[in-house]
């Protein structure tokens, strides 16, 4: 079932963010610099190589808050001091930032700067650009600190050393046929398109949950079943290339028929280096090296030397796709879940409320960026919902005000619980309703796969006749009341990130799992 083919920076960005999130805010400009006092912000700026003799590279810092919230009269100072004379740091645009000292930049941002609690918000970029005094190897630190008028808000430190410059290529995009539990082959091929030999590269791969591997080689890192990375030792000189076969099966709850993707993306070791600090920072799933032979290529290979830092100077064709057509039948049946809930008047109850994917196939629209299903809630007669999942909006009609998000006091929702539904789940979100009026038998509903004039939605349900479910307040004829009787547990993280574990979760950065970590209303498995 996955989605359409998106490149990698485009789904990711997507992801991300918000689509016009920071929008609202930045319209907000009478805000106070700090609209919520009690805002802690974290400051991200990833590690950098940067080739000598070259124009330099483009990079911007990210920050995040526990509490969306717009900053005004926002810097940014950069203190790469330690590399004074071998690399350079400028604005991007020429009238944002200026030299406050030696191997100092003080940035400033002339517009409100939105941090949102989900996406988090991101500042002007710079250009970190090699002097001609510059040589291989050099590295010092780059010291980050953030201030909103005078206040210091947030700080990092990141590395920035100097490499020299390659062009890895990428080969073809190729296609393969497979049944869920089917296996096949797929071929990994990446060329020298530059006038230096390359000095060993690696493989990172950003993968469709349906597309697994049985092999564990010792030159390869994988989460689960799934492959993460391979490291090569491997030179290929000037035009040269390298080649190697992948084997490959469809996990048996993949979606039939339909598509699975996988991405690789080619760096060298210095680079992937500098995304595995992403990987560190965000807290990510830790990955296992394989115990196996080691996966060895076809190319021409020579005497071993130590390894210089190399960086690739032209990622942009650094990407290959493989396609994957699911043959057969294999669909899924969401099934709504409601509950019973009892108590006296001015009770407060909590009720897990949601849909379980009964499978026997997983739904992921990861790639396509799109909801897997959407769901229609009622609020039982005689309550009042006062507290709602981030992910559902008021509802009028057919119309929801995705404006008012997490809004308590609507008689009813329409919920996004996001882009993955794993076979044999639920997928929940906590409702609290407060009984302000005793109604006996009091009834909302909740519904799966309800018609939505947007992208992604389920549509193809195997019994649509569980699509609904209902949520009973019977009121308590004597106690205290106040339990929650039919809320379901909450099981933790779904398994579906781990299907972008490869370069969709390295190239997002720290944003996609502070997400994760900070949201504290929010549908889960």
């Amino acid at each position: 079932m996955g989605g359409t083919p998106l490149m990698l920076t485009h789904s990711t960005r997507r992801w991300l963010a918000g689509l016009g999130v920071a929008g609202a805010f930045v319209a907000a400009s009478a805000s106070p610099a700090l609209a919520d006092p009690a805002a802690e912000f974290d400051l991200y700026f990833q590690d950098v190589t940067v080739a000598a003799d070259s124009a330099g590279v483009v990079r911007s810092p990210s920050l995040y808050s526990n509490e969306s919230t717009v900053l005004n009269d926002v810097s940014v100072r950069y203190d790469y001091r330690s590399l004074a004379g071998k690399v350079t740091l400028a604005g991007e645009r020429s009238d944002d930032c200026a030299a406050d000292g030696e191997g100092v930049l003080l940035c400033r941002e002339y517009l409100p700067l939105a941090v949102d609690e989900l996406y988090g918000g991101f500042f002007n970029q710079i250009v970190i650009a090699p002097t001609d005094k510059a040589a291989t190897g050099d590295t010092g630190e780059l010291k980050i600190s953030v201030k909103t008028a005078d206040k210091e808000i947030a700080s990092y430190t990141s590395r920035i050393r100097v490499g020299e410059g390659v062009d890895l290529q990428a080969g073809p995009d190729a296609t393969a046929t497979a049944a869920p539990g089917g296996k096949f082959q797929a071929p990994l091929a990446v060329f020298n398109a530059g006038t230096t030999e390359i000095d060993g590269f690696v493989a990172l791969f950003d993968t469709d949950y349906g597309i697994r591997t049985k092999e564990r080689f010792d030159n390869c890192l994988y989460a689960e079943d799934f492959l993460f990375a391979c490291e090569f030792d491997e030179k290929i000189p000037a035009a040269g290339s390298a080649t190697t076969t992948l084997n490959y099966e469809l996990a048996k709850d993949t979606y039939a028929p339909g598509r699975e993707y996988s991405y690789a993306w080619f760096m060298t070791p210095a680079d992937f280096e500098d995304l595995l600090g992403v990987r560190e920072e965000a807290g990510a799933e830790k990955t296992r090296r394989g115990t196996g032979k080691t996966l060895s290529l076809k190319t021409v290979s020579t005497a071993r030397k130590a390894r210089a830092v190399q960086t690739d100077t032209n990622p942009d064709n650094n990407i290959s796709g493989l396609r994957v057509d699911v043959t057969g039948e294999n669909g899924a049946d969401l099934e709504a879940v409601g509950a019973t809930l009892t108590g006296k008047k001015g009770a407060v109850l909590t009720a897990a409320l949601g849909f379980r994917n009964n499978g026997p196939a997983t739904l992921d629209y990861i790639r396509s960026d799109s909801q897997v299903t959407y769901i229609d809630m009622t609020v039982p007669a005689g309550t009042t919902a006062v507290e709602v999942p981030f992910e559902c909006a008021p509802r009028t009609g057919n119309d929801a005000e995705w404006d008012d998000a997490g809004t308590p006091g609507a008689a009813a929702y329409r919920c996004y619980p996001g882009p993955f539904a794993q076979a044999g789940e639920e997928l929940t979100g906590e409702f609290t309703f407060r009984i302000d009026k005793v109604v006996a038998n009091a009834s909302g509903t909740v519904k799966v796969n309800v018609p939505c004039e947007c992208e992604g939605g389920f549509y193809d349900d195997l019994k649509p006749a569980n699509d609904t479910a209902k949520i009973l307040v019977n009121v308590a004829t004597g106690g205290e009341g106040g339990g929650d009787g039919g809320a379901l547990p909450i099981t933790g993280e779904s398994t579906g990130l781990i299907a972008g574990i490869g370069a969709l979760l390295l190239a997002a950065g720290v944003g996609g799992y502070l997400v994760a970590k900070r949201r504290r209303t929010r549908f889960v498995a």
